[in-house]
């Protein structure tokens, strides 16, 4: 049987649907972040039941996908109206239709996305959906993709028909019938033979990432072109299709930029590169107390709180390494209580922690910044005291992403998880990999579904996860920052001597 999540992995490559069926032990499993996009995607679809209310919805069986479809014909013929994950299968085809629903005109069907706009993948998924439905015999006359409007800000209780927008693709799903019914042949015939030879390319990220990266990408090595520094996906992949894949492949067929040859060269000679002038520059710009700080946020499609939107970052946590002049170093922080919301005690708590007076140091400040901006506009009162802050912010990506200091070990990336390690490869209290939350990802969308939790313990647990998580974000920027002040004058010393 081929289902219409299937039928979509098929059309983004033959192989990732081959291994699905035949070896889905080989699949990566889900991250953090996938499954963040999973638990949105339920709760929109949900939500978006209020727009056709009082349906029956088909409760899903793994085990019995005939009683759904059933159940699903028993509905249509005593004439409900709404149907909830209505089921169809036919010809070795099926699919769940997200809502169905009587029109005026007849049988309208509806595909709910937690997106912000229609995708090509939306179509296909609606054209499969539509072939199938219509070969049983049923009628449709409208289909429409139900997504979210990202304009939308709550304003009081939810209002359903604000929040989403419903976008008629009858015309887009009609003209794909020809496309799809090709596709569900090509498929057929695959899946019947050997595991297809399809190398990686750019439709391992096509749609969505591929599950089974670590399979087929095991060949490539962790250096390699594909982490060359601002090189496209194309080039990348025009390259390796030329067998480009080592450093040493890359000199002889690319011209790398500054930044890229400085990757080649330290990874040959296995010695950082060091600017002592541009660490010099970025050091004389910082003035104590230093305030180390960084953020994690979380989004919900579905907007909780008054004047929020959907998909907003919202803060809910901060972590505050404040270094003195005279080294001694404070730490403090704050977490939200996870059933309200987060942002006037965490602008109250914030606004009395950062120091009055030095820089605060952030990591890729932009994001920073633009969650600063961002809560002065919605909170007009904090709006002064905020925007001030904005001005006293150095970001500590600087002397790394401006070549001040390059280490091999980077690896063509300038994030504190690739810099980190790589200046400390052996300080067990800069590890990431001994912390139970290992990523902003992770902490945001742990922390997004807190409140459904109902252990005390578990939840107890998770907040001091969450905590030592954005702790070793800013004790790291101190390290770091530490780190850099060192290198200046051991290059000061050496200069002396020369």
């Amino acid at each position: 049987m081929l289902s219409k999540s299937q039928f979509i992995r098929g059309i983004k490559c033959h192989k990732s649907l081959w291994l699905y069926k035949n070896r889905a032990d080989l699949r990566d499993a889900p991250d953090a972040n996938q499954e963040a996009l999973f638990e949105s995607g339920y709760q929109t679809g949900d939500f978006a039941k209020s727009l056709f209310p009082n349906g029956i919805e088909i409760e899903f069986d793994s085990s019995n996908f005939q009683g759904m479809i059933e159940n699903t014909s028993k509905l249509i013929k005593e004439g409900i109206d709404t149907i909830y994950e209505a089921a169809f299968s036919k010809d070795g085809l099926f699919a769940m239709a997200d809502i169905l629903h009587r029109g005026e005109h007849g049988w309208e069907l509806y595909e709910v996305k937690a997106s912000t706009s229609v995708k090509e993948y939306h179509l296909l998924d609606a054209a499969f959906q539509y072939k199938l439905i219509k070969s049983t015999g049923l009628q449709i006359s409208k289909i429409a993709i139900i997504h979210i409007n990202n304009f939308y800000t709550r304003d009081g209780e939810l209002k359903p028909k604000e929040l989403f927008t419903i976008a008629d693709i009858t015309e887009d799903v009609l003209g794909l019938q020809d496309e799809i019914a090709l596709q569900i042949e090509m498929i057929g015939s695959m899946l019947l033979g050997d595991e297809p030879e399809v190398d990686i390319g750019e439709w391992c990220g096509k749609f969505y990432e591929c599950d089974f990266g670590s399979h087929c990408w095991n060949h490539i090595p962790t250096t390699s072109v594909f982490n060359l520094y601002k090189l496209g996906g194309p080039k990348k992949f025009e390259l390796y299709y030329k067998g480009v894949i080592s450093y040493e492949d890359v000199l002889k067929h690319h011209i790398p930029n500054r930044v890229q040859k400085i990757q080649i060269d330290t990874h040959q000679t296995k010695e950082p590169h060091v600017d002592s002038e541009v660490i010099e520059e970025f050091l004389r710009e910082i003035k104590y107390p230093i305030n180390f700080f960084d953020f994690e946020t979380m989004q919900d499609a579905i907007p909780r709180f008054q004047d929020q939107r959907p998909y907003q970052q919202i803060p809910f946590q901060y972590s505050l390494h404040i270094l003195h002049e005279d080294g001694r170093v404070e730490h403090r922080e704050f977490l939200a209580d996870e059933n309200s919301d987060p942002r006037t005690p965490l602008i109250e708590k914030m606004l009395e922690d950062i120091t009055t007076e030095g820089s605060i140091v952030a990591f890729n400040q932009s994001f920073e910044i633009g969650k600063i901006k961002d809560l002065a506009k919605t909170f007009p009162e904090f709006s002064d005291a905020l925007l001030n802050l904005i001005p006293r912010f150095i970001d500590l990506i600087v002397p790394f992403r401006g070549l001040g200091y390059y280490h091999p070990d980077f690896n063509g990336s300038f994030s504190i998880k690739s810099v980190l390690p790589a200046m400390f490869p052996n300080h067990q209290e800069l590890n990431y990999k001994n912390l139970v939350i290992q990523e902003g990802g992770a902490a945001s969308s742990i922390f997004a579904s807190l409140y459904l939790l109902k252990d005390k313990n578990q939840k107890e647990k998770i907040r001091t996860d969450l905590l030592a998580y954005c702790k070793l974000d800013t004790l790291a920027m101190v390290e770091l920052y530490k780190k850099l002040c060192e290198i200046k004058t051991e290059e000061m010393n050496n200069a002396r001597y020369v």
